[in-house]
């Protein structure tokens, strides 16, 4: 898994927050692991939105029906389980802190084993993004959603 990309956008970012809101820390080790799956949801969702929008014009519905399918907490322990193996140690520990919080809500229409995976991918990625890592934010969701067959290719 290797697909090389720049932190330029997540910097630049975070920058303009930092710049005009003074609120973010400089890395995410103040964070408590819900605090980072908080974040992490918004940084998966956008990457996904991203990609549905990215298939062409179509019908806010549509975007919305694949989205959904993707971003559920069943659909990302799937993916996380696919790319536990393809995690750096630190990486791993934060997957974990996430698994294991406890939290006060529970999904839906999701087991609370998968709702707790989910939780853990989501504290990664909200680690990542904090730590303006999102290159491998994306190099490990693109691994995930081809690996497990996720990957929206049409409206």
């Amino acid at each position: 898994m290797s697909i090389n990309m720049d932190n330029e956008l997540s910097n630049d970012f975070l920058e303009l927050i930092e710049e005009n809101f003074g609120v973010m820390r400089e890395d995410s080790n103040g964070y408590s692991a819900l605090g980072l799956a908080y974040i992490g949801d918004a940084v998966y969702d956008m990457i996904i939105r991203t990609l549905v929008l990215g298939l062409g014009n179509g019908r806010v519905k549509n975007f919305h029906k694949i989205t959904s399918s993707i971003v559920k907490a069943e659909s990302q322990a799937i993916l996380a389980k696919e790319i536990l193996g393809e995690l750096t140690e630190e990486e791993l520990h934060v997957f974990k802190r996430g698994r294991n919080a406890k939290s006060a809500t529970s999904a839906k229409n999701a087991s609370i084993g998968d709702y707790r995976i989910a939780t853990g991918l989501e504290a990664l990625l909200g680690h990542l993004y904090l730590n303006r890592k999102m290159g491998r934010a994306v190099e490990i969701i693109h691994y995930g959603l081809k690996k497990t067959g996720q990957m929206p290719e049409h409206l």
